[in-house]
């Protein structure tokens, strides 16, 4: 029999971000979110839905948005592999990056926990992005970037304005 760590065993807090843009939005965010909790991964707290412009043409449909809080002892590489299933499982084909898409799962952050190459954890653009920074502040006011050490408030200050203003909260 294999012993664990005490670390491997405590489950470590994590946020997902979820966007669709194309079908029915809601819907499919509501089955990913259905998916996600059948494999195991128990969600704490969602935020609102957001609307966004795509990006970075924003021409393409406009996306819908959530957050979702976690506690989970599932590791990262299992985290993304089960997102890329799920995302299989509701119709998304592997397209040009950035096209269109059914649905979107990205785990933003990990705990405390810092990674880069394969896995990058916090997710490398999520501090630039206002569909995942304004929805994890209505999750977690006193959130800090693991890695920049800033806190949310400051990062979504740093936003450009048309981004704070092109946000839409549903």
């Amino acid at each position: 029999m294999i012993r664990q760590g005490i670390s491997e065993n405590q489950a470590n807090l994590v946020y997902i971000g979820i966007g669709s843009n194309l079908g029915n939005k809601i819907k499919n965010i509501e089955k990913a979110k259905f998916f996600l909790n059948r494999n195991g991964i128990k969600i704490i707290k969602t935020s609102s839905y957001y609307k966004t412009l795509s990006w970075p043409d924003i021409k393409k449909p406009k996306f819908l948005n959530v957050i979702l809080q976690s506690n989970t002892n599932i590791s990262p590489k299992k985290l993304l592999n089960i997102f890329q299933l799920i995302e299989k499982q509701l119709g998304r084909k592997k397209d040009k990056k950035n096209s269109p898409r059914i649905c979107d799962i990205d785990l933003i952050s990990y705990g405390n926990k810092i990674l880069q190459g394969n896995i990058s954890i916090p997710h490398i653009r999520m501090h630039k992005r206002n569909f995942v920074l304004i929805p994890l502040y209505e999750l977690n006011k006193e959130w800090i970037h693991p890695k920049s050490k800033i806190n949310i408030k400051n990062l979504i200050f740093s936003l450009p304005i048309k981004d704070i203003r092109s946000i839409k909260q549903l």
